[in-house]
């Protein structure tokens, strides 16, 4: 049978012992009479699950046979779900074995004491498509898509798995490059240890060996620092070889593993890149250096599976094509995107601001989920070297008052604080466009229609605290600039049609490829032309539903010469390279 999405979902993770649950599995609307048939891990408004109902469905439910393999038989099994959007509750063989809120992190159950030979999984999936205080993103809360909003995505959208361990296993690993070190830090938690259990990293570059450390084990949690051997690493001078960029995307490979009596018992395989972000004098800094981010905006929609990629190659091709127009990296927008696609950004070079689905009307409910699940995804996510950036908050939605309101005020900055607490390497863009509070950041949003306007906002320093994009404020009350670097992280949105599109829109028109690639150069042109704007994000890279503002269609066909995208991009003036 022809399992879709069968590759390995966390490559960062890797464990030989897994079971792809993705494929057929039983499904109904509304109450579990599972009279219906549905392609896991695609939903049901979505061609690719069989099912293709764009209507509201409240509740859905999901049922799935499987037989435990035996290789997997006397040890412990995990049971993993990519992403379930919005509430679940998860049932195997009768018992309630988890349940989670969220619809854009991952979770994971041990179900080895309810795990059988044979085996019946059931999900029970709640997600209110009207409720505007839920994390949605782009999820429309009307029957069809129109403006800026998407069709819904209800249910299972990303791989099932299980996984078997042994008794004592490895649960996370956070790597850390000290780049000025040229070192690296573990910090790793088991879900257990027995007196003689050892803990070994063997890290390697290029199929040579650059560290091996191994230590006992005395506490569910430890942490330790490796210098990297530069007697091993004959390319070690000079260290750009070794480094991480867009560039030069190089990766270490690493081997985490478990021994007791010498022998090995858990192995996972992962990688991190030897590279470093910082903000520092108004520059976003990349392994010490001022790096200029030529972004492009990114939905990850597909018209036949909406969320979820069709196909693993399908990441790799946006990417291929991003860094064929000349960009090198992009803003993931409403959604923490899927594992997959930040693995093959590592190892192909493209940098991710990392982002999650917003919600529009703020409560205490909103908050508390939103603060849990905004943990989860960058525990989840912080060691591919791709994310250069977290972006929590998106142009004040679901704080919409953020302005004057202390309360979201404090929810902004306690984001700050919990990305930071999690994570402190990366810098943090609270409120993506404008009303920011205490972010590394200063994200501006304008879809001005010349290069002109561009410039009469972006000319200097004084003139850009000046600006009220789309007629709102830069900072809520009691926060002003600190030095942030400047980005103009959306403008363009140019609507060009090819095939016709009466009903689509974009910020502004062009009637031909001609004018399209046109007044990009210009609206490019413009910004280049602003010495203090430290980079760019253009939307977008594809036309979604009603939009039809991208560089490609819907469908990821060029509508204009790649090459000369690219060539635009490159002629980046020599005192902002």
């Amino acid at each position: 049978m022809n399992i879709p999405r069968s590759e390995h979902p966390r490559p960062d993770f890797e464990r030989e012992n897994w079971l792809c649950l993705n494929g057929e599995w039983d499904f109904s609307f509304d109450k579990p009479s599972f009279d219906k048939k549905i392609t896991v891990p695609f939903t049901f408004e979505t061609a690719l699950s069989g099912i293709g109902d764009g209507s509201f469905h409240e509740k859905v439910f999901y049922r799935r046979r499987f037989t435990l393999p035996e290789d997997m038989c006397g040890k412990r099994v995990l049971l993993h779900f990519g992403a379930v959007d919005y509430e679940c509750s998860v049932f195997l063989n009768g018992e309630n074995v988890c349940r989670h809120r969220g619809g854009q992190s991952s979770f994971s159950c041990d179900v080895t004491e309810y795990v059988k030979p044979e085996n019946e999984l059931r999900v029970f999936v709640r997600d209110d498509p009207f409720d505007l205080s839920q994390t949605r993103g782009k999820q429309y809360w009307e029957r069809e898509p129109a403006d800026i909003f998407y069709p819904r995505t209800t249910g299972i959208w990303q791989t099932v798995w299980l996984e078997a361990v042994p008794d004592v296993y490895i649960k996370e690993c956070r790597i850390t490059p000290l780049f000025d070190e040229r070192a690296v830090s573990f910090e790793y938690v088991l879900n257990g240890f027995t007196t003689d259990t050892e803990f070994c990293a063997d890290v390697s570059f290029g199929g040579t060996t650059a560290a091996r450390v191994k230590h006992l084990v005395t506490s569910r949690r430890g942490a330790f620092t490796v210098c990297l051997d530069e007697r091993n690493l004959k390319v070690w001078k000079p260290f750009d070889v070794l480094t991480w960029s867009p560039e030069d995307p190089r990766l270490f490979d690493v081997e985490l593993s478990l021994s007791e009596s010498g022998a090995v018992t858990d192995s996972v395989k992962t990688y991190f890149g030897m590279r470093k972000v910082e903000i520092k004098d108004g520059e976003f800094l990349l392994n010490g250096r001022p790096y200029y981010q030529k972004l492009l905006l990114d939905q990850g929609y597909w018209r036949e599976s909406l969320l979820t990629a069709p196909s693993d190659d399908a990441f790799i091709k946006d990417i291929e094509l991003t860094k064929a127009m000349g960009f090198n990296g992009v803003r993931k927008h409403q959604k923490a995107e899927d594992p997959r696609f930040l693995y093959h950004a590592d190892r192909l070079g493209l940098l991710v601001w990392g982002e999650t689905a917003a919600a529009y009307v703020y409560n205490n409910d909103y908050a508390r989920d939103m603060y849990s699940e905004w943990q989860e995804i960058v525990c989840r996510d912080l060691n591919h070297p791709c994310i250069a950036a977290w972006t929590p908050l998106n142009e004040g939605w679901g704080v919409q008052e953020i302005v004057t309101d202390r309360k979201q005020q404090a929810h902004s900055d306690a984001l700050i604080a919990i990305t930071k607490s999690v994570d402190g390497t990366r810098p943090v863009n609270d409120s993506d466009g404008w009303m920011h509070t205490s972010g590394d950041i200063l994200g501006v949003h304008d879809y001005s229609d010349t290069g002109e306007k561009l410039i009469s906002h972006f000319k200097d320093k004084d003139t850009i605290l000046s600006f009220f994009p789309g007629g709102r404020r830069l900072f809520a009350d009691g926060y002003s600039y600190a030095g942030q670097p400047v980005m103009l992280t959306e403008f363009g949105g140019v609507k060009y049609a090819p095939g016709g599109g009466e009903t689509s829109w974009g910020y502004q028109e062009s009637a031909t490829a001609e004018e399209f690639l046109a007044k990009y150069r210009e609206l490019v042109e413009a910004v280049y032309s602003c010495p203090d704007i430290k980079g760019f994000c253009y939307t977008q890279l594809t036309d979604v539903e009603t939009e039809q503002n991208g560089l490609l269609t819907y469908d990821r066909e060029p509508k204009t010469d790649l090459a000369k995208i690219k060539e635009i991009n490159d002629e980046m003036p020599s005192q902002i390279k």
